[in-house]
């Protein structure tokens, strides 16, 4: 079982990188080996939303099916595996630490196919390094990259 903390501090405000990270389908434009989120529920966002993604880690296509099972609007976002090759739950949290910014924790618990387990603890730094890199590229996209870059676009 792999579990991951990463945090980050963003120079925008806390309600917009919470809107940004609340539309899986932004997901592929942050996420390293995303390559897509639809999802398959209505809006508006609400416990019980669901998407599906595809995504490629260490060389495997991984398809999910996810579920919002905790929403504090603004705030908390939980997400889990209902269905896929990889079981993740995945907690991101946005805290205003002013009007301007903002920072985002994420924590990232799975569990690996059969295969991938035999790397072990090189299998959690990993994912560590990924989940932080990803991060990195959220920080990059809501500051620098896109200033003009408006939540759910």
């Amino acid at each position: 079982m792999t579990d991951t903390i990463s945090s980050i501090e963003i120079d925008r405000p806390a309600d917009e990188v919470f809107a940004f990270l609340a539309d899986m389908a932004n997901n592929p434009r942050w996420q390293k080996g995303q390559r897509r989120c639809d999802w398959t529920s209505p809006p508006p966002l609400a416990v019980g939303s669901t998407y599906d993604q595809q995504a490629r880690f260490l060389g495997r296509t991984i398809a999910s099916s996810f579920e919002v099972t905790e929403l504090e609007p603004g705030r908390r976002l939980r997400i889990e595996t209902v269905g896929g090759t990889m079981p993740i739950d995945v907690t991101r949290t946005v805290e205003p630490l002013s009007d301007e910014r903002s920072r985002v924790t994420a924590r990232v618990r799975g569990s690996a196919p059969v295969p991938l387990r035999l790397l072990g603890p090189m299998l959690d730094r990993l994912v560590q390094r990924s989940v932080d890199a990803d991060y990195r590229r959220l920080k990059a996209l809501l500051e620098r990259d896109h200033p003009g870059v408006t939540p759910g676009s």
